[in-house]
């Protein structure tokens, strides 16, 4: 799942006590820097938005898009902005289950979210509910 392993969430050093273990809202960053994504409250649950890319332009200079989508009329959005994190429900203390959407490829996977600290965090997509890639992000906010 190469669009897994290109978002990034982060959490920084100085992301102290006072935010609850529980609360996973902020900006992250993938422990490789390639994503950033703001994790925020949307509905029941928790969405999570790119905001930042390391490369965010194609070879030409253009706007990295969406090309992989398997719907053609949206190919043209830029993934900086992409809802890939959706409907992130709790699941238990520190976590949360859902879907990640993945630009790279163009799928939708299964995906899990734990908080595995103040500033760290686990999110994991899976096919079929068996073959699962880990990332590890960090918070930046």
């Amino acid at each position: 799942m190469v669009a897994v392993t290109a978002l990034a969430l982060g959490l920084a050093a100085g992301a102290g006590a006072a935010r609850a273990s529980e609360d996973a809202t902020g900006t992250w960053r993938m422990s490789n820097g390639k994503v950033t994504v703001r994790v925020a409250h949307c509905g029941q649950g928790l969405c999570g938005r790119v905001v930042a890319l390391k490369k965010p332009h194609d070879g030409k200079g253009r706007p990295r898009l969406d090309k992989e989508n398997p719907n053609p009329a949206l190919r043209s959005r830029p993934v900086i902005g992409l809802t890939i994190l959706s409907n992130m429900k709790a699941s238990g203390k520190g976590t949360w289950s859902g879907t990640i959407y993945n630009p790279d490829d163009g799928n939708t996977y299964s995906s899990s979210m734990q908080l595995l600290g103040p500033s760290t965090m686990k999110v994991n997509g899976c096919v079929a509910g068996v073959l699962c890639k880990s990332l590890k992000f960090i918070r930046v906010d």
